[in-house]
């Protein structure tokens, strides 16, 4: 799956949260598997 979300946060648990909520909505997505956590941490760039 293709995404182009962009989310910023002070701590990785904020942006954890940002990340759950999107793929809740924008993905229907209950639950994020350990594949897709880690593509998720790998793109994870620090500003």
């Amino acid at each position: 799956m293709q995404c182009d979300f962009v989310a910023k946060a002070k701590t990785e648990e904020a942006l954890m949260k940002k990340i759950a909520e999107h793929a809740k909505k924008a993905h229907n997505m209950q639950n994020i598997d350990e594949a897709t956590l880690s593509k998720i941490k790998s793109a994870i760039k620090e500003v």
